[in-house]
């Protein structure tokens, strides 16, 4: 076990939240007041591929079981001590597993994690098309999975753990992440294999909030519905109905973490739901739990 991470001078520990699969239980956990959490958006450059940063270290608690939310972002982990315990992907025919460094794709079902041992570590929120730039992999490839990075990255994986583990601090480490990125970024291929409609789809969706009727998104492509919908799963893991959706969510979530928590019926209205009903169901099937569970649990934030 690592000693606790030192909290640089000019840094603050941030009770917050990041995205994805929850695999690094940072997602949709509690955030006691032992732990510490740093978190930074990425460099202008690399925000197509990578939205932020967030630094953290996990004190051990009793042993309980999380649960992952879905999310329009993919979740690029690595820990610099402990492991990240799947006890069940989102997509229940990929085999569980422990790991170290890992990239969890985009699901639209909440998946399993371990909680309770300590933990260091670092977490990205990957968009789709960060896959294809900096793994070299479409993101529909890892759909509903988690997969060991050194099987994408191989030596470079743990090359990167052991400088980041050697950092004195988390700006140091986000400075190594920054120029990594920048360097596989470098040498990617861009959106080359990328259907321009199937990026032009996402980002329709992401404009409206993911409130764009799936009819009305086919006919701006000049696709049918089925077409559309066969190319936009391969390249990023998700139908664009289950895209929608979960951009959606992701927005309402976001509604939630703000200073000035509004009631549910507000935040439903807000986000486009139909009424607060319809927001609770998506948190049953989305996030394995309760709103109301899931505001309790963002008692320290």
């Amino acid at each position: 076990m690592a000693a606790p991470v030192r909290v640089p001078q000019g840094e603050t520990p941030l009770h917050a939240d990041a995205e994805g699969i929850g695999a690094a239980s940072l997602a949709d956990s509690p955030v006691p007041d032992s732990w510490q959490m740093h978190e930074r958006r990425a460099p202008a450059a690399l925000r197509p591929y990578v939205s932020s940063y967030t630094g953290y270290r996990m004190e051990a608690s009793p042993r309980s079981t999380h649960h992952g939310v879905a999310s329009p972002h993919l979740t690029f982990l690595l820990c610099l001590d402990g492991k990240v315990e799947i006890l069940a992907n989102a997509d229940r025919s990929k085999p569980p597993g422990a790991f170290v460094a890992m990239v969890g794709g985009l699901h639209d079902g909440p998946a399993e994690i371990a909680q309770g041992e300590p933990q260091t570590g670092l977490q990205l929120r990957l968009t789709w098309r960060g896959a294809r730039m900096l793994l070299r992999v479409p993101a529909g490839e890892l759909a509903g999975d988690v997969v060991d990075l050194a099987a994408l990255l191989g030596r470079r994986s743990r090359m990167l753990l052991d400088r980041l583990a050697a950092a004195p601090g988390w700006s140091e480490r986000f400075a190594l992440l920054d120029a990594e990125l920048a360097a596989l970024a470098a040498q990617g291929r861009g959106d080359a294999g990328v259907a321009p409609e199937v990026g032009y789809a996402w980002d329709r969706l992401e404009e409206s909030g993911g409130n764009l009727r799936i009819a009305e998104l086919a006919s701006e492509v000049g696709w049918s519905r089925r077409y559309l919908a066969e190319k936009f799963r391969a390249e990023t893991g998700l139908a664009p109905k289950a895209a929608a959706r979960v951009i959606r969510f992701e927005g309402a979530c976001d509604r939630l973490r703000g200073p000035h928590r509004p009631p549910l019926a507000r935040v439903a209205a807000d986000a486009g739901y139909v009424d607060q009903a319809h927001l609770s169901r998506d948190f049953r099937d989305l996030a394995g739990t309760t709103a109301t569970s899931w505001l309790a649990d963002r008692r320290h934030d």
